[in-house]
């Protein structure tokens, strides 16, 4: 067993040894290592000395083998010494002197090396730098436009730095640090645009009535230019209207661009001086932060962000503007500046509507009318309900309708506010009759109830010229003259004209047909007559110091003024165009307003002369035990038979009744004196019937006898023309049935109903003629 590892010992050194006279001594490593992993490195040393032993010995055979050729060949090589130490020497000399002549040549070379080297790193460093400097420049460039608050500009020139600049110096350190900063110019950008935005929304808040003022000043220029145009049509050298021009009927808004101008839609005529130009929104107000603000926001992908925003903002504004002044009703300035601010609102979002992609649509456009029309239409109907004075109700109306044509110019619809402004003239139509009330108060309280008298043909034509009257024997009469009613006729004939037309104003550019205007105003002034004027007529009439002179004079101007309503209508014809004849016409209800002031003038007549007899009778002082007559009546009732003849007198003024079923002339007049007849005759028979009336001589009788006489002849008298026969000697009848006949005689005796009992002569009587 010993021996069997030993011949595979010998055997594995054989192969190693191989190995290391075959290997490359570089990779001779692994075998040598192989030798000592072994037990037997000892016994593998033996073995190499050996092999070194046996190529000794070889090398040593070959040496004397070719040992006369190595002979041969030192000496050579001992010849060729001594011819190479001179070549050396020469080579030297050479060289030495080489150096010394390169010496030159080589600082030149090492100069032109060091000037290669810089030529070098010039070159690239102006290649870096040509790399480098543009974005330099739009560095810098973004930052003065920062600066400048040029926020959309400086977010092109961010985009163009990082996608196009930036990449291709990418590698250097300074583009890290821009690289790292340009979220935060992102955010700086997003912040300040948005803080200019706020601005915006700040001072468009502010300057919404200048704008609104602007647009209301257009519309109404561009209106007026219009009815020029309409009363004098003639065909223009080519010129046109400027919003013809730009094909739009707004502020000339519309279709624009943030560097767009447009004309300011005034009317250029031809030949004629132009008007100055009212600026439109665009050029008051400045919309680039809204237009910059929503490009960045829409490039920064945060477009819905700013569109939200932007809305509720200016929901918010529209609520403010929309709530009016607590005391806007107390001047028209107070109206004007609430609709200015809300024409400045719309007009604004309508501009951004038509400037701007999706920012405002027309559904929200639509939503914010829709709430501004029945706020504004809320805030109209309170405060307008303030109002009492009909020129500042005229104006607001005219305010209101220059309001709705210049939003109807923009497109929004106002047919609601055209439908609240006829409410509003129900309204007017009661402050007109307000005001017209203390203007016929003023007229009557004034009057002096006389005749109007005329001096000349002058004075003559200016009254017939106010009022309608014709009276053929009047014209005939010679002046001085007088016409039958007083002053206040013709006034109050031009106040109902007065009032017509300031109705009529309140109808102009409401959009109404003629008949729709037609029977406004006839209504109106059916109203103006049935209460207004007859109101005032009543009160004038139940006044406790009118006189019955002043009554008849009533009368009278009634009467004309019953007559005159045929003008009137006449008068409202001509200036509606519509015919009387036409279907649903409302007629003029004035014959009624005057009849029942004449009625009631007339009952009033007949109550004064009853009460001023009354009062001649409280005059009346009977000494029921006179022993003896008077040679005459009674002086009371003198006096009272004067002052109705004198009454009467003037009753022959009065002219016929123009009551259709009665042609009577005088008839009130003859009213009048039957119930004054009336009255009398039974105020006498009380006289007889009071309770301290218990016995009457003969005396007092006859006395009492004259007073009925002297009635009976003033009803003989005829104060009154008309009476057929002895009709108003009928109102004594009861009285003469108690009195004597012609003479107190024998078997007089007579019944006078008192208490319940009867009684005649009474021999109890203690006067000397006992009755």
């Amino acid at each position: 067993m010993a021996e069997l590892e030993s011949l595979e010992t010998t055997a594995e050194h054989e192969r190693i040894l191989r190995e290391i006279e075959s290997t490359d001594t570089a990779c001779i490593g692994p075998t040598l290592r192989s030798v000592y992993d072994g037990e037997e490195h000892g016994r593998f040393m033996e073995k190499l000395e050996a092999r070194i032993r046996n190529h000794d010995r070889e090398i040593e055979k070959m040496c004397n083998f070719h040992y006369q050729g190595f002979v041969d060949s030192i000496t050579e090589l001992l010849k060729v010494r001594g011819e190479a130490q001179k070549l050396k020497n020469q080579v030297t000399d050479t060289n030495r002197k080489l150096q010394n002549e390169g010496k030159e040549l080589i600082i030149a070379m090492e100069e032109l090396k060091q000037c290669r080297l810089q030529q070098r790193n010039i070159s690239a460093t102006v290649d870096k730098l040509t790399l480098c400097l543009p974005v330099l420049e739009m560095y810098s460039k973004l930052r003065e436009q920062m600066k400048s608050k040029r926020h959309y500009p400086a977010l092109k020139t961010l985009e163009h730095l990082e996608h196009t600049y930036l990449p291709q110096v990418s590698h250097y350190r300074f583009c890290k640090v821009m690289v790292d900063n340009i979220p935060k110019l992102r955010e700086e950008i997003k912040e300040v645009s948005m803080s200019d935005l706020k601005d915006f929304l700040e001072s468009i808040r502010k300057h919404s009535d200048k704008i609104g003022e602007t647009a209301m000043k257009q519309a109404q220029q561009q209106r007026n230019l219009d009815n020029i145009v309409s009363q004098h049509p003639r065909i223009s050298g080519g010129k046109k209207t400027k919003k013809e021009a730009c094909a739009g009927s707004d502020l000339e808004v519309k279709n624009t661009s943030p560097m767009s101008e447009q004309d300011s839609g005034i009317l250029d005529v031809e030949d004629e001086e132009e008007d100055e130009e009212v600026p439109g929104a665009q050029e008051l107000v400045d919309f680039s932060p809204v237009y910059c603000c929503l490009h960045i926001y829409s490039v920064l992908g945060a477009r819905e962000t700013f569109e939200n925003y932007y809305r509720k903002q200016r929901r918010k504004q529209a609520r403010l503007v929309l709530q009016p002044p607590s005391n806007m009703h107390e001047t028209l300035d107070g109206y004007r500046k609430y609709f200015n601010q809300i024409v400045g609102f719309f007009v604004v979002e309508d501009h951004i509507l038509h400037t701007t992609q999706g920012l405002v649509n027309r559904a929200y456009i639509d939503e914010l009318w829709e709430m501004a029309l029945s706020k504004t239409i809320a805030a109209l109907r309170t405060h307008s309900s303030y109002c009492s004075d009909p020129s500042l109700v005229l104006d607001l109306k005219n305010l209101i309708v220059l309001f709705a044509d210049t939003l109807q110019g923009y497109g929004f619809p106002v047919n609601q506010l055209f439908d609240m402004l006829l409410e509003i003239q129900d309204q007017y139509s009661e402050t007109l009759l307000k005001k017209w009330s203390g203007v016929f108060r003023n007229i009557l309280d004034s009057d002096n109830y006389s005749p109007i008298p005329v001096s000349n043909e002058e004075i003559y034509k200016k009254i017939v010229g106010q009022f309608p009257f014709q009276d053929a024997e009047l014209e005939k009469q010679p002046f001085p003259k007088k016409f039958p009613f007083s002053e206040f006729v013709p006034k109050v004939y031009n106040q109902i004209k007065e009032f017509i037309y300031a109705c009529l104003k309140f109808s102009e550019d409401l959009h109404l047909s003629s008949t729709e205007v037609d029977d406004m105003i006839r209504k109106s002034t059916n109203l103006l007559l049935t209460r207004t004027l007859s109101n005032c007529l009543q009160n004038v009439i139940k006044r406790k110091n009118v006189g019955l002179t002043e009554l008849v004079q009533i009368i009278i101007n009634t009467t004309h003024l019953e007559k005159s309503c045929k003008f009137l209508e006449e008068f409202i014809t001509n200036i509606t165009n519509v015919l009387p004849e036409t279907v649903h016409t409302t007629k003029l209800y004035g014959t009624t307003t005057f009849k029942d002031a004449r009625h009631a003038a007339e009952e009033e007549i007949y109550t004064n002369l009853n009460q001023k007899i009354d009062q001649f009778l409280q005059l009346a002082d009977y000494d029921w035990m006179a022993l003896e007559p008077s040679s005459r009546a009674s002086d009371y009732l003198v006096d009272l038979i004067g002052f109705l003849r004198s009454t009467f007198a003037v009753f022959t003024h009065l002219p016929g009744d123009v009551d259709a079923h009665s042609t009577m002339s005088g008839k009130v007049a003859q009213t009048a004196c039957m119930s004054a007849c009336k009255h009398l005759s039974t105020s006498l028979m009380q006289l007889l019937l009071e309770a301290e009336v218990r016995q009457l001589t003969l005396g007092a009788l006859q006395q009492f006898n004259l007073d009925v006489e002297e009635c009976e002849q003033f009803a003989r008298s005829g104060p009154v023309p008309g009476f057929q026969g002895d009709t108003l000697q009928l109102a004594f009848i009861d009285l003469r049935q108690i009195m004597p006949g012609e003479a107190f005689g024998e078997g007089f005796a007579f019944r006078l109903a008192w208490g319940g009992c009867a009684w005649c002569v009474c021999p109890w009587s203690r006067s000397p003629s006992p009755v």
